[in-house]
């Protein structure tokens, strides 16, 4: 097989695995260990930038290429952070200038037995969510060609993650929308009974319930869930407010009205 039909084939295994709920860091673990097949490598390693836009190991191929990315992240220096923070490819970079830049990491990078150190950015359009680092024993330049293939492994991982990412915001985003429709059908059937409660308009009840969810620090949904559930009554929400009787307990209250209305006449007559 030839390198360009291996590339390929690398490229289509890469692409197979981009499915709906494809897990990030094995995916990006196997696009680390192609690097290294594809472009000589004895190591490589890939960092992505948190919420906070601060670099982290997510995937590496040896032990001493990880001990090494690690000490760049706590020495805040190194190529894999230039790179990061410029948006542009470090590459080819010698001994001796790799230790006028960076000098513990050049140091570390001898002492875990690297020569050569590459990183090429993982970016799109101006936005750059990290770095992809590369590791050979011998001192190992990258040829145009060698660096193409490299930041078009990078690209795939930038391509993926943002597509990953656009997934989940948007069923995030479905999520909200469909939890804004539920809760409004409750807030709706929560208006309706508090109104039948407490005889209250419906415009009267939702602004009893919006000044109680205020007041409490509460989400609407979650006072008008409680509402249609019977878990918050109207002399919560209306402090000093009762619920009107129903017929049966009118008719209890007219009969104990009447005793006691025989019993007062008794008195009277005795």
């Amino acid at each position: 097989m030839t390198a360009q039909q291996r590339l390929a084939e690398v490229f289509v295994e890469l692409a197979d695995t981009l499915v709906d709920d494809f897990d990030v860091v094995e995916f990006l673990t196997m696009l680390t260990e192609r690097c290294v097949e594809l472009l000589d490598a004895d190591a490589a390693g890939l960092m992505l930038a948190d919420q906070r836009g601060s670099l982290q190991l997510v995937a590496s191929t040896a032990h001493e290429s990880r001990q090494l990315e690690v000490f760049e992240l706590q020495a805040d220096q190194g190529p894999c952070l230039e790179s990061f923070s410029t948006g542009r490819q470090v590459v080819n970079v010698g001994p001796d200038e790799s230790a006028q830049r960076w000098p513990r990491f050049a140091a570390a990078a001898r002492g875990a037995g690297f020569a050569s150190a590459h990183a090429l950015p993982l970016r799109l359009r101006g936005q750059v969510l990290g770095g992809l680092n590369l590791f050979t024993v011998g001192e190992r330049r990258l040829t145009d060609e060698d660096t193409s293939v490299g930041q078009a492994m990078a690209d795939i991982a930038t391509i993926s993650l943002l597509q990953e990412r656009s997934l989940r915001e948007q069923t995030r985003l479905s999520e909200q929308l469909q939890g804004a429709l539920d809760s409004r059908i409750t807030v709706e059937q929560a208006k309706g009974v508090l109104a039948a409660k407490t005889g209250l308009s419906v415009p009267e009840a939702f602004t009893a319930m919006r000044r109680h969810a205020r007041g409490h620090g509460l989400p609407l949904g979650q006072v008008a869930t409680a509402v249609v559930h019977g878990r918050l009554g109207p002399e919560q929400i209306l402090p000093g407010t009762t619920s009107p009787p129903g017929p049966g307990q009118q008719r209890q209250g007219q009969q104990r009205q009447g005793q006691q209305g025989q019993g007062q006449g008794q008195q009277e007559v005795r």
